[in-house]
């Protein structure tokens, strides 16, 4: 009855630690191509406008986002 309890107990701590699904490329795509028809991720003023309206992101991190993706 122990094994059983211990067991339960790590399954379900572990059950966490699978990631979420990650959004694909086409839902931000259709969503930066409403914004923009020549979106182009390396103009910064393009790239951040489009994390915070696509991916709902903020300022600071789509910033930090944009300039690790190379936009300038």
């Amino acid at each position: 009855m122990r094994k059983v309890a211990i067991l339960s107990a790590a399954a379900f701590c572990l059950s966490g630690c699978w990631p979420e699904p990650e959004v694909t490329g086409s839902t931000n795509n259709a969503c930066t191509t409403n914004l923009y028809s020549r979106y182009n991720p390396k103009i910064m003023e393009q790239c951040v406008n489009a994390c915070i309206k696509c991916e709902r992101g903020s300022v600071q991190t789509c910033t930090t986002s944009c300039t690790l993706k190379g936009a300038r």
